[in-house]
């Protein structure tokens, strides 16, 4: 990938290579492929001169331009990049720290002037970990000029992709050169990309696809690539859209929840707006794909330009890099419906489309030029015969050596063999699925994993910090699982109560629990059940039937002693719609309070008396999107543009509402010192008295002692 940035940078010069826009839709900042090369060689000098060639270096980056750069960096360093998801307010250091002892990393590389709000600073995280920090940001370009070519091949290890944290072992997905190449060139035949191409990408940096899709591809084919903030879109769906619009971009796409949030949430106003007929390739994958969605979605924004067979559904893991089965290009896609009973015996059985028992399934195209995807018995290790699902097996280039030094998992996941022949390794991906015309349709997962807005979450992990929420429950008799409502994947779990109990308070437990996923997750649950004891199945050897579970709770046999589910939205009523049409006068802190009272409330299936203005959102249970969903609103309803991560900067309703109160355009303490606190260290001997100055330059006499006696109450580190 070093030769390909310099080939790119010397072909295509001061063309942009990668374009970031602010949640506003504004602000583009824009980097050529000549500054992208010179960025990467001066942040690889900088490397060279602290850490050996092969050392790993970890990435906590916001999403934006400073992750390009230094990815890039550690590619022309020799170093290993460990992209990671920056912990913070909401999102717990655990996963990190189990991160870091996997991968045992030299030091955190992150940017000191750019800080997503809510989030660890790479500087905190640095000292939390017992790690060297360096701000990539800092470091002049001029230093290119001591870069040395670490001569890498393609068998040498790009980048470490980390599938999992918290409770359960991380697994670093090892990405060799020749691995990530052989993939960006599967991606550009199959979706016809060239340097006339341009993507628009607001999935995350550190997930396969947003780093495949949205950095490494466009670069590979000499495209722009735009990218936004993963919460900007959360908040604002149109601005995904506008943006395509706006800059006729030929590719773009995301899980399959993110066009179903554009279906429900872009008014016809807004609508009106938009020109769709630039998009070629709009990819769909990481999650199950819904016909309905794709329906409801073509209806939607046809009006727009936007054409049904620009949908490219398509099929990958981290595992493969990303890609392993899309396509074609240019066809409308393929859905089947099938018998539920015969599929639940692994049979594909067609029925009508309006059967009672019919269940639809989108094709996710045939294996890419190279690779090969066999559909496998996993108890025989044979290739299934037509109209049978079987597991999901890849093998070709793309698909990575292992996982790092964990040669168990490594041999169970990557050294799968057929039963007759010799036909060399195969990566088992634990989905199951069929092939028909040599089309691949994803059916399920034989692992347990829960996969939710595209992200995975593996159960142990939630089962782990719902066990440990009430001294009520009972240790390993938790099973944790997902269902579909409306048409979306939903998080459920069930939770034997100790028989020894006497004083579970049902509703206070729930909310433990809701607060606990919450906090650890940033994710939204939609039942829990409080169950008596041994209504979890467990296995003669003792491990969670979650399957089985899941099962007894579709057909209500589970015993509760307490339950909550979360009122069943469609669509997530506006605040004009509940009676809240937009002010037209500055409200009051008491009025801001209420207001939040009544959404979130509804949003929580919550009453108000259960409501504490003074306690913490994430005590409230508020996942990620309800966070920005419910930001969006109040933008709507005070006129007045919102971070999209305001409630994480304002973490109570009377802390917001307070703020919030205050006019609009007035900078005070508080708005300035969670961007100081996290950036600067007053105690640090390198600080730069420039950024400082820049930090409360414009405070009020009054405002910058609020600052100061603010900065006082932080924890040391913070100071």
């Amino acid at each position: 990938m070093v030769a390909v940035l310099q080939q790119q940078a010397t072909v295509l010069g001061d063309k942009v290579a990668f374009r970031f826009i602010s949640g506003a839709g504004r602000e583009d900042v824009e980097l050529s492929y000549c500054g992208l090369r010179d960025r990467a060689m001066a942040i690889a000098a900088e490397l060279q001169s602290r850490v050996d060639p092969g050392a790993r270096v970890l990435l906590a980056f916001p999403s934006g331009l400073d992750f390009v750069e230094a990815f890039f960096g550690c590619l022309f360093a020799g170093v290993v990049a460990v992209p990671i998801s920056q912990p913070g307010r909401r999102r717990p250091i655990t996963a990190v720290q189990s991160i870091c002892a996997a991968a045992k990393p030299a030091l955190v590389l992150g940017s000191a002037d750019r800080e997503e709000a809510g989030a660890t600073t790479a500087a905190e995280l640095s000292q939390r970990l017992g790690l060297t920090w360096l701000a990539s940001d800092r470091i002049p370009t001029q230093r290119l000029g001591d870069w040395c070519d670490p001569q890498v091949s393609g068998e040498d290890t790009a980048f470490l992709q980390f599938t999992s944290g918290s409770t359960s072992d991380p697994k670093g997905v090892v990405l060799s050169h020749e691995n990530v190449l052989s993939n960006a060139g599967l991606i550009q035949q199959a979706f016809g990309t060239s340097d006339d191409s341009s993507a628009v990408f607001w999935l995350p940096l550190h997930h396969d696809m947003g780093l495949i899709g949205g950095v490494v591809q466009p670069m590979f084919c000499g495209g722009t690539s735009t990218l936004l903030a993963p919460a900007a879109f959360l908040q604002r769906p149109a601005l995904w859209l506008e943006t395509i619009s706006r800059l006729r971009a030929t590719i773009s796409g995301g899980p399959d929840f993110a066009y179903g949030l554009c279906t429900k949430k872009i008014t016809q106003a807004e609508r009106d707006g938009l020109d769709l007929s630039s998009w070629k390739v709009a990819f769909t994958g990481a999650e199950r794909i819904r016909p309905q969605t794709l329906q409801r979605f073509s209806a939607g924004f046809a009006a727009c330009g936007f054409r049904t067979e620009s949908f490219f559904p398509c099929y990958g893991l981290a595992e493969a890099t990303l890609m392993a089965t899309g396509g074609p290009c240019g066809a409308v896609p393929t859905v089947v419906h099938l018998d539920a009973g015969c599929l639940a015996e692994h049979v594909v059985e067609d029925v009508p489309r309006d059967a009672k028992n019919a269940v639809s399934f989108v094709g996710c195209g045939k294996a890419l030029a190279g690779q090969r995807v066999v559909i496998v018995d996993p108890q025989l290790g044979r290739p299934c015969p037509d109209g049978r699902v079987g597991e999901i097996w890849v093998q070709g280039k793309s698909v990575s050596s292992g996982y790092y030094e964990n040669p168990e998992a490594t041999a169970r996941v990557f050294g799968a063999r057929l039963a007759e022949g010799n036909e060399g390794e195969f990566l088992r991906t634990g989905d199951l699925g069929f092939s028909r015309d040599g089309q691949i349709f994803v059916t399920g997962r034989l692992k347990d994993l829960i996969v939710v807005r595209g992200r995975n979450y593996y159960p142990e992990d939630i089962e782990y910090v719902v066990e440990h929420a009430d001294a009520n429950f009972r240790a390993g008799h938790c099973a944790a699982f997902s269902v579909e409502v409306e048409q979306e994947e939903r998080l459920v779990v069930v939770q034997e109560v100790d028989p020894r109990s006497r004083g579970l308070d049902g509703p206070a437990a729930c909310q433990a629990v809701r607060q606990a996923i919450a906090a650890n997750f940033e994710v939204e649950i939609h039942s829990i059940v409080l169950t008596k004891a041994g209504m979890v199945p467990k296995t003669t050897s003792g491990k969670r039937r979650r399957a089985a579970c899941r099962e007894f709770y579709l057909l209500d046999q589970l015993e509760t002693q307490a339950r909550w589910t979360a009122e069943v939205r469609s669509e997530v009523p506006s605040p004009t719609a509940n009676g809240h049409p937009q002010l037209a006068h500055q409200p009051t802190a008491k009025e801001i309070e209420r207001w939040l009272l009544k959404r979130i409330a509804e949003r929580l299936c919550l009453t108000g008396s259960q409501i504490d203005v003074d306690k913490p959102f994430l005590e409230m249970g508020m996942g990620s999107l309800d966070a920005v969903e419910v930001a969006a609103d109040l933008q709507d309803w005070l006129g007045r543009q919102l971070s999209p991560t305001a409630i994480y900067n304002y973490p109570s309703i009377s802390c917001l509402a307070n703020w919030l109160a205050k006019p609009a355009g007035k900078p005070t303490a508080s708005e300035h010192q969670p961007a100081v606190s996290s950036t600067i260290s007053l105690m640090n001997p390198d600080v730069d008295p420039d950024s400082l100055l820049r930090e409360v330059q414009g405070l009020s006499e009054e405002d910058l002692n609020a600052f100061i006696m603010a900065s006082m109450t932080q924890q040391p580190r913070e100071v």
